[in-house]
C-alpha cells in the first residue's frame, strides 16, 4: 500500500495559534469520543492542549446525551484514557465553527462532505485513516459496536497512531 496522502487543510492549519478540531462517527459514542480523549491526552502530554479545542458528535442522533460505550470507556481507561464526552449529532454550525472535521469511515466522510455548507466547509472534512502510519491494511477506523475487545482494542491503536501524527502535522 502506498503511503496516506495529507490532506491540503493541513498545510494551511500548520501553526496556527489555535486549531479546532471535530472528530465524528456514526453515533458518537465509540470511535469518535474516544479520539477526543486520545488527542486531548496527547496534546496535554505535549504541552499544546491550550492551542487545540477538541469535540466530537456523530450523524445519528439517537445517542444524544449519552455516555460514549461502556465497553469503549473499559478499554480507554485500561490505557489511562477519560472518556466522558456526552453525545450530540453534528450541527452546520460546526462546519463554521471548526477548523478540522475529522471522520472515522468512509461512509462518515461522504456524508459529512454532502453536509457541508460551502466547498471551503467540504475542504474541512477529512479522513482519520489519512494520519494512521502503523497499520497499512487498514482503510478506515472501523465500528467496533458489534465487536468484542479486539475492535475496541484496534480503534484505540489506530487513534493513538493518528492523533500523534495528526499532532506533528498541525506543528502547534
Amino acid at each position: 500500500m502506498k503511503d496516506r496522502e495529507i490532506p491540503a487543510v493541513i498545510d494551511r492549519l500548520a501553526g496556527k495559534d489555535k486549531v479546532r478540531i471535530l472528530f465524528v462517527c456514526l453515533g458518537n459514542i465509540c470511535r469518535s469520543p474516544a479520539a477526543e480523549g486520545v488527542m486531548r491526552a496527547k496534546a496535554e502530554e505535549r504541552g499544546v492542549a491550550g492551542h487545540l479545542e477538541i469535540d466530537s458528535a456523530g450523524l445519528y442522533g439517537g445517542h444524544a446525551g449519552e455516555l460514549p460505550d461502556r465497553r469503549m470507556r473499559v478499554h480507554a481507561f485500561q490505557r489511562g484514557y477519560s472518556l466522558d464526552h456526552r453525545s450530540r449529532p453534528v450541527r452546520e454550525a460546526d462546519f463554521e465553527r471548526f477548523d478540522l472535521i475529522v471522520a472515522m469511515d468512509h461512509s462518515n466522510y461522504d456524508r459529512l462532505r454532502a453536509m457541508a455548507p460551502t466547498v471551503e466547509d467540504e475542504e474541512k472534512v477529512v479522513r482519520m485513516i489519512d494520519f494512521v502510519k502503523g497499520f497499512p491494511q487498514c482503510d478506515c477506523v472501523p465500528d467496533p459496536y458489534y465487536d468484542g475487545a479486539e475492535g475496541f482494542e484496534l480503534v484505540l491503536d489506530l487513534l493513538e497512531d493518528g492523533c500523534v501524527n495528526l499532532l506533528d502535522h498541525l506543528e502547534v
